[in-house]
């Protein structure tokens, strides 16, 4: 841990690998007070943004217990941020519904059989939920640096597609 690289907390929330391409946290409308829930949060630096940024009471939510340790060593003490070290699935059943969530290259980690049930049942009616994946598409389309919708299917092994936009 004495050796672990802690990302800096962003100046704007980016979710692609590319500085400045895409929206920032306006995606997730007015999260001013209202809980966020951060998935598969890591070193933590993307919650600690929303919460000083833009004033969101944000829970960052990881499997790896050494991903939580690095995000509390360096952000325990941030207003407004609590680390949760749990399967997000799990978790989300003990719970009261956020306001929004947003993944940021992690969805992919986790079985979307039980986490998009549980993202749906953990959010309140209408709530935002963002997910930014680094994918190709069926047509053999790398990602894109442009923001518009394309079509998508979310291909699960051994099972039917999901379609998705």
């Amino acid at each position: 841990m004495a050796r672990a690289y802690t990302p800096p907390i962003p100046d704007r929330l980016g979710w692609t690998p590319w500085e400045g391409i895409g929206p920032g946290a306006e995606v997730l409308g007015d999260v001013a007070g209202r809980r966020v829930l951060d998935i598969g949060s890591g070193a933590g630096h993307h919650a600690v943004h929303l919460a000083q940024a833009h004033g969101a009471r944000v829970t960052g939510i990881e499997l790896s217990p050494t991903q939580h340790e690095r995000a509390v060593a360096a952000h325990a003490d941030v207003e407004g941020v609590e680390f949760v070290q749990a399967d997000v699935t799990e978790y989300l059943a003990g719970v009261e519904p956020f306001d929004a969530a947003y993944a940021i290259g992690t969805l992919s980690f986790i079985d979307p059989h039980s986490s998009l049930p549980a993202l749906r049942d953990g959010l309140h009616p209408g709530a935002p939920l963002i997910l930014s994946l680094l994918h190709t598409d069926l047509h053999g389309r790398g990602p894109s640096t442009e923001v518009a919708p394309r079509e998508q299917m979310i291909l699960l092994r051994d099972d039917p597609p999901l379609a998705a936009a």
